[in-house]
């Protein structure tokens, strides 16, 4: 009799043939039987095969003709209603039916933007005109959300927390911006960002950060051992956090120049690093590699050696290489060497030894 892997648990999961439940509670008494309980890698999926390529494009090509024909309306918020339910309608073939993952993805996105296009066009109805000429772009992707909870509730599709997560870092940024009127531009990125301005901007990209963060953990809790939707629902929201929450405490430390600064950057990316193998999520590591070259450059780089650079980028390629192949004997040790602590044992497993 052939052995049954998490690949086969998830692919019974999302056949619908077992709960992720179910499957966890098999994979937990297998790993028990074999005395080991073995850390996952970060499961998510954009497509199958190339059929569900051939069909994201052939929906592409159908959704741009039936926005032209919607656009045959002259009432926009009608048209985009219409749009959107086209959208719920061929979702519950493509999404639950088939269980395709691109065609999902492709739906869901044009299901969002016919939602914002919907709720902009009902603040309008009831809102004044002189109010509506600075319509509060916080109070539409508000509502886009909610209609995007609806979504996910309905679907379960993960790549929907992606969006939910999108909306949720332009309104911080939105309410943010308009209370100190700081406005962000490629040219100002590194100020825009450095929370000892003041400025409200830094600020609110550090809650929504921590914010995704706690959600995405929320969601890792629910399926430590990433058999699920939960698993890869929480993917796509620690793959907004890191960048917000690194970029905005790195900016920070590398704004206040060398010495005291950069000691405090490559503390902040140690710490990130720790916090990256103790939930098993990468993306946070990944968002600190422009930090970390800029880092180990500044200590190894000659100006008069125009080698030196070919040295530091080989330096760390190495060093993030041998991470990644070493991961998870990383996160066993350091697991643990940790003390227990609260939802330790709720975060994927790690190897050890179980006793009876």
């Amino acid at each position: 009799m052939a052995d049954i892997s998490p690949d086969d648990l998830r692919a019974a999961v999302a056949a619908g043939t077992i709960t992720e439940a179910q499957a966890a509670s098999l994979l937990a008494t297998a790993q028990a039987r074999a005395g080991l309980r073995i850390a996952e890698d970060e499961p998510f999926e954009l497509f199958k095969g190339f059929a569900e390529i051939f069909v994201a494009v052939g929906l592409c090509i159908l959704i741009a003709g039936i926005a032209g024909l919607t656009m045959l309306i002259e009432n926009n918020g009608i048209a985009a209603a219409v749009y959107a339910a086209m959208a719920w309608g061929l979702a519950r073939y493509f999404t639950l039916n088939r269980r395709m993952m691109l065609p999902s993805i492709v739906l869901v996105c044009a299901y969002a933007a016919a939602c914002a296009v919907v709720v902009f066009w009902l603040l309008a109805l009831v809102m004044p005109k002189p109010a509506m000429q600075a319509v509060p772009i916080g109070l539409t992707l508000t509502g886009t959300i909610g209609f995007l909870l609806l979504w996910y509730r309905k679907f379960r599709l993960p790549f929907t927390m992606f969006l939910i997560g999108l909306a949720g870092f332009s309104i911080a940024m939105s309410i943010s911006g308009n209370l100190d009127g700081t406005g962000f531009t490629l040219r100002n990125f590194g100020q825009a960002f450095d929370l000892r301005t003041g400025s409200n901007l830094p600020l609110g990209t550090l809650i929504f950060g921590l914010t995704a963060l706690a959600a995405g953990l929320w969601f890792d809790m629910r399926d430590p051992h990433r058999l699920g939707r939960n698993a890869a629902s929480g993917f796509w929201l620690h793959i907004l956090a890191a960048p917000a929450l690194v970029n905005t405490v790195a900016l920070t430390f590398y704004n206040m120049g060398a010495g005291l600064g950069y000691a405090l950057l490559a503390l902040s990316l140690a710490l990130v690093a720790v916090l990256a193998l103790v939930i098993d999520r990468r993306s946070f590591l990944t968002a600190g590699i422009g930090y970390l070259i800029f880092l180990i450059g500044y200590v190894l780089t000659d100006p008069t050696s125009p080698g030196s650079w070919a040295l530091v980028l080989f330096i760390v390629g190495l060093g993030l290489t041998l991470l990644g192949t070493f991961w998870t004997q990383l996160r066993i040790g350091l697991m643990r060497l940790l003390p227990n602590f609260p939802g330790k044992s709720r975060l994927p497993p790690y190897a050890k030894v179980i006793h009876d």
